[in-house]
């Protein structure tokens, strides 16, 4: 079989939610205001040299850049090109959200603005990349082209909700991720550390937004809304899971203290308290089931983060992207 045909339910439970979204775009029209007024749009030539009609400094910016890099410890190189590899994976996301808003509405119109606004993250992290000598390059691309290829098909991306559910803890993720790679690389390479913050700042003005419309879902349809958020914050797989060696990656950006279970229990937490989920009242049976099995999973979460502390011993790690250099860690 071809295509999974939804029920009659499925549909209908699908239009009620996406009628509950449209009823938002007031609200999203003003949160875009809101986005805009704080928005400081950047872009990897003003902070790479890029012209045509380059001078000798810029030149030299680029050979002092090269001889930084090379005391950039190879965990954070391989940060580094996960982070941009994610970044480049955008044009998932663009059709996943795209498939419930439509492509005449002010959704559409922060669906278009979000992905141009997040495809500068992808291009800086690739122009630094190139120009500054990280990787093994051509390694990179291989990655790229293997990851865009198997594609991101997340099992639920056929809930409107979940979508929103997950963007919102993605989204500090990946700011999480970005700045503390660069709290790890440090001021011994100035200009990663200061794009990696810039990336981190969008995100958190993104991860702000899809907080929000969620937060309006949960005051209009809590029962429903309880029921995607319950689906997705138990566990969320980043978007690189579909690279290859993403697993390993993973756990060398977990051992350096970059990204691991300990923030995305965090940022569990954060987002039950942010959406008052303990409070929610007027809750049918299967709402305060959901609610209560929400306000569980940060115990979860600790415990898992706590079994792979104990589990962890020493691994070396060896990846195409830093030449199949050995990387031993705790």
């Amino acid at each position: 079989m071809f295509f999974n045909i939804p029920s009659e339910k499925e549909r209908f439970e699908l239009q009620h939610k996406i009628d509950v979204l449209n009823t938002l775009e007031e609200k999203v029209k003003f949160w875009m205001d809101d986005h805009l007024a704080k928005r400081k749009l950047w872009f990897s030539s003003d902070f790479l040299p890029a012209d045509e009609k380059n001078d000798e400094n810029s030149e030299n910016v680029i050979q002092k850049l090269r001889e930084r890099v090379k005391g950039i410890k190879d965990h954070a190189r391989v940060s580094v090109a996960v982070n941009l590899l994610t970044e480049e994976g955008l044009p998932h996301f663009h059709r996943l959200i795209s498939t419930y808003l439509g492509t005449e509405s002010f959704w559409a119109k922060w669906n278009n603005m979000w992905t141009a606004e997040e495809d500068r993250h992808g291009a800086i992290l690739r122009d630094y990349a190139r120009d500054s000598r990280l990787f093994n390059f051509a390694a990179v691309e291989k990655l790229q082209y293997a990851y865009q290829e198997k594609g991101f098909n997340p099992d639920w991306d056929k809930d409107p909700y979940r979508v929103f559910v997950y963007t919102t803890l993605q989204e500090r993720a990946t700011q999480y991720s970005h700045r503390n790679t660069g709290a790890v690389i440090g001021d011994d390479e100035p200009m990663i550390k200061n794009i990696l913050g810039n990336i981190a700042k969008d995100e958190a003005k993104h991860f702000n937004f899809y907080r929000r419309v969620f937060k309006s879902v949960l005051e209009i349809d809590p029962n429903n809304a309880l029921q995607s958020a319950l689906a997705i914050m138990p566990a969320i797989d980043m978007p690189g899971i579909s690279m290859p060696n993403f697993r390993d990656m993973a756990d060398v950006i977990r051992r350096a203290g970059i990204y691991g279970p300990w923030d995305y229990k965090k940022i569990v937490e954060e987002a039950i308290a942010h959406w008052e989920i303990e409070t929610l009242t007027g809750l049918n049976e299967m709402g305060r089931a959901a609610q209560e099995k929400i306000m569980k999973i940060p115990a979860r979460l600790q415990k898992v983060a706590e079994y792979l502390e104990r589990r962890t011993v020493s691994k070396t790690f060896s990846f195409d992207i830093i030449h199949n250099r050995i990387l031993a860690m705790e």
